[in-house]
């Protein structure tokens, strides 16, 4: 009796994940990624949303070189064992994402990039943007723009509107094929791109990127009132003090 070979899609893919937290959180005024929301520091609740997925088999964390320290000893205390390195990043959004890539293990089929001032993802934009990068190679959550898009000439003035219906919001985490990702983001780097998205290096080499549906309440925590907004969630999804107590 011959056994049907399985197709690479059938297969559980092996995906990194990457969170980048290296920012200056100029517009916060301190350290945000060391605010508490609840009962843990943000970057903490962003790290354990990864640590929880079956999909991910381990976590980069890319930081300030003065934090590296600080930040491995809270993920020891509090048993994130899925995080395998904290390495510092870069001068850019660019430098850091490759600094975080390139510690990624050499079995890694995907690379997911995340913020790591977005710590309300969910299990289920993980999964899906996980599983479909394992068919697409490239892909990023998005939400549709509810408010009208202008354009503004350098004088202040409206000069055109934009196509809502064709315009999304794009978050993270990014999933894509680890080969790809790599050389998309060392040819940014070289070419010294201030790039702010890692899918916009990807579309630099041509490639094409997949949109699956976001979630209004992954944000990123920017500014005092998106910290304020954040803590409305986690009081709502009842996870305050997420049953544990953190150190």
């Amino acid at each position: 009796m011959r056994c049907p070979l399985k197709r690479k899609n059938d297969t559980p893919p092996r995906c990194s994940a990457v969170i980048v937290a290296a920012g200056s959180s100029q517009r916060m005024g301190s350290d945000k990624i060391m605010m508490k929301l609840g009962a843990m520091p943000v970057l903490a609740r962003t790290v354990l949303a990864f640590e929880n997925n079956e999909y991910v088999d381990e976590i980069i964390i890319v930081t300030k070189t003065e934090k590296i320290e600080e930040i491995a000893d809270l993920c020891y205390k509090n048993g994130l064992h899925k995080v395998r390195q904290v390495v510092s990043g870069g001068s850019t959004r660019m430098e850091s994402a490759l600094a975080g890539v390139s510690a990624a293990r050499h079995g890694a089929e995907l690379i997911a990039i995340h913020d790591g001032a977005r710590p309300l993802v969910s299990q289920e934009l993980i999964t899906r943007t996980i599983l479909a990068a394992q068919k697409h190679r490239s892909v990023v959550p998005a939400i549709a723009s509810t408010d009208t898009l202008r354009t503004v000439d350098e004088k202040g003035y409206i000069v055109g509107t934009v196509d809502r219906d064709s315009t999304v919001r794009i978050q993270t985490p990014q999933v894509f094929d680890a080969d790809l990702i790599k050389g998309a983001l060392t040819r940014a780097v070289e070419d010294g791109l201030t790039l702010t998205d890692d899918a916009s290096a990807m579309d630099r080499m041509g490639g094409k990127t997949f949109v699956v549906a976001g979630e209004p309440e992954n944000i990123k925590i920017t500014t005092p009132d998106d910290l304020v907004y954040a803590k409305a969630i986690v009081e709502s999804r009842g996870d305050w003090n997420a049953n544990r107590t953190w150190v």
